[in-house]
């Protein structure tokens, strides 16, 4: 028989593992925002 828990379990922290990296590549990418020139940020929204 199948272990049951422990597929739950891994499957489980590979999903938190995987939220993680999403948030943390979110945070990196609003850090280089926020850090941007305002005039840098008109010029791209143009495009």
């Amino acid at each position: 028989m199948p272990d049951y828990q422990k597929m739950y379990l891994t499957l489980i922290a590979a999903t938190e593992d995987a939220i993680n990296c999403l948030v943390t590549a979110q945070r990196a990418c609003e850090e280089l925002y926020l850090t941007t020139s305002e005039s840098e940020h008109k010029c791209k929204e143009g495009e």
